[in-house]
């Protein structure tokens, strides 16, 4: 799973989630050799992007705008107001743009600008904005990033203490938004709240253990002792007096305001307005035009294909005892679980430098950008998902395969090789990085992300792995059906949940009786789904795109066909729509035929 780039920009066009890369991202390269784009189409494009440059700081700075450095978003009602109402008049303009006479490429851009923009307009006519926070995470926990930025120059310190200044009048805004949402009746449900409050608190610690004060321990060696004894007074006393207390009051707030009163009904068809949301939630993440009742049928029959695949699995090992039994034994054996965060770490490395090297037998191109392994971090790590990819926007940092080290007993190390092929390589990393390098794209595509292409994605790549190699233990290879079994277990639960009637127990014990998760891994899961409706029906609907283009130019192209080429033709051109996606390997069929 990736969140993409830009995450403090609330109701952006480019944002579907929250990790963030560090903050204060410096110089990334414009883009120089872009073809003509028609010049309706390029001022609409330019409009756009500067609508993003305005609302996203961090986005703006990183393109080389020093004055935004210091800042973080304004997300005051009517600074939110004007947002929804530029990206309202620009998708009706671009609507009514005439598109005679466009290029391949020019309906391609129009057509996911155009899907961005209704997004952005989308979420906030649904108050999307009264939801900060999810399951697993906040904004709380989010913003801290800005303490992770790089520090080498007086500036940026001159930076980031503007920006502790301006912490308060942030949670504020943000503290609102939340109160706008308890009064509608627009918040996440209580149930998925339970031990929200712990992920405050661990940032309420004092001064110097907060990470926060940090970069006032880590000085360049180049500042003088006075210039240091003034940067660490300054910073200590706006974390003692501005940044801690943002985060009291906060704690106060959610324990005392907002999750006693969070609403009881799991479902997104419960909201105001829940049904259409819902629907409209399932055609942006599907990037089709799917009901929740065909999403619903397709997830229980692929179901039913993948069980039966796991059965044959077990009876390889000779495991004698029923499916559930074998769960339970996977869940419960000490030989299936790290010993240490350290050793998780090793093992998840020794797998991705394994996944490197396979690299150059499947995709002709390869992206210049390496990536590292971490941990999630740990005050979020409690409720946070297995693992995840946090991409870079700066030339000059890598991205980052991050592992959830937390209760290490519910990490098994049969699942980590299907994990780390999705969440690294030739997965998210893979895959977000060479979209980075697409200089001929224009900035709002090569810095976007779509899910049904990035999941689906990952999700192909678990399974590219059973071609490569992987998966020779029986045991990981039924830690990489389960993890599919999870993706198409996750059509079935997060329609029932959301458009069914299903309720949270309901879909827990449908994902535990049918994966391998482990328990704390499937109730974490099951809340991500019922705070971020709609999200998890990507991966599936993806990979299943993919794979049936695939099998068509197979079927086309004969012993004509070849794997590099068609992996790269998938990436071509970036994260795009599954219709886009067709169209796009129908062209690469009649070009090999030639």
């Amino acid at each position: 799973m990736y969140k993409p780039l830009m995450p403090l920009l609330l109701a952006a066009s480019l944002c579907a989630c929250q990790t963030l890369p560090p903050a204060d991202t410096g110089q990334v390269p414009s883009t120089q050799t872009q073809p003509l784009i028609a010049p309706g189409l390029q001022a609409i494009i330019d409009r756009d992007w500067q609508i993003q440059l305005q609302t996203s700081p961090d986005l703006a700075h990183g393109q080389g705008d020093e004055s935004a450095a210091a800042k973080l978003p304004d997300l005051s009602p009517g600074a939110l107001a004007g947002t929804h109402a530029a990206q309202k008049r620009l998708l009706d303009e671009l609507k009514q743009l005439d598109k005679t006479g466009f290029s391949k490429t020019d309906k391609i851009n129009a057509k996911i600008l155009q899907d961005q923009l209704q997004n952005s307009v989308d979420l906030y006519q649904y108050k999307d904005h009264y939801l900060p926070i999810t399951a697993e995470s906040g904004f709380h926990a989010e913003i801290a990033n800005i303490a992770t930025a790089r520090f080498a120059t007086m500036a940026d310190y001159q930076h980031y203490l503007a920006k502790l200044r301006a912490l308060p009048d942030y949670f504020a805004q943000q503290t609102h938004w939340l109160r706008q949402g308890l009064a509608a009746g627009i918040t996440p449900p209580k149930v998925t709240l339970k031990g929200f409050e712990d992920s405050i608190s661990a940032f309420m610690v004092p001064v110097e253990q907060s990470g926060y004060f940090k970069p006032f321990t880590l000085y360049p060696s180049h500042f003088s002792a006075t210039e240091k004894a003034r940067l660490t007074a300054e910073g200590r006393r706006l974390v003692q007096t501005l940044v801690l207390p943002s985060y009291r009051q906060f704690y106060d707030f959610m324990t005392q305001e907002y999750i006693p009163n969070a609403r009881t009904d799991i479902a997104a068809s419960s909201l105001p307005e829940g049904e259409a949301f819902y629907a409209n939630r399932v055609r942006y993440y599907t990037t089709l035009d799917m009901t929740p009742e065909q999403v619903h049928q397709l997830g229980l029959a692929e179901v039913q294909r993948i069980r039966a695949e796991m059965d044959r699995v077990i009876a390889k090992v000779g495991f004698k005892g029923s499916f559930v039994e074998f769960l339970h034994f996977l869940r419960t054996d000490p030989q299936f679980y790290p010993t240490s965060a350290e050793q998780l770490l090793k093992e998840a490395a020794y797998i991705a430098k394994k996944a490197d090297a396979m690299l150059p037998r499947y995709f002709g191109h390869l992206p210049r950008m390496p990536y590292g392994i971490a941990p999630v971090p740990a005050e979020i790590a409690p409720k946070y998902t297995t693992g995840r990819y946090s991409g870079s926007n700066r030339d000059d940092e890598p991205g980052y395969y991050w592992v959830n080290t937390y209760a290490l007993d519910k990490r098994p190390l049969y699942e980590l090789e299907a994990l780390t092929l999705h969440e690294a390589v030739p997965g998210h990393h893979l895959q977000i990085s060479l979209n980075q390098e697409l200089d001929a794209l224009p900035d709002f595509r090569r810095y976007g992300y779509i899910s049904a292409f990035g999941e689906g994605w990952g999700l192909y790549c678990e399974y590219l792995g059973l071609e490569a190699g992987f998966y020779q233990d029986p045991y990981s290879n039924f830690g990489r059906l389960t993890y599919e079994m999870w993706r198409a277990a996750r059509l079935v639960v997060d329609t029932g949940m959301h458009a069914k009637g299903w309720s949270r127990q309901q879909a827990i014990d449908f994902m535990a009786g049918n994966t391998a998760l482990s328990m704390h891994n499937v109730t974490t899961e099951i809340d991500r789904y019922i705070t971020w409706p709609g999200q998890a029906l990507s991966y599936k609907i993806g990979e299943l795109t993919i794979k049936r283009l695939r099998r068509q130019a197979e079927a086309a192209l004969g012993e004509k066909f070849d794997l590099r080429k068609f992996h790269d033709a998938i990436l071509e051109n970036g994260s795009v729509p599954m219709s886009i996606l067709e169209a796009q390997i129908s062209d690469f069929i009649a070009s090999q035929r030639k």
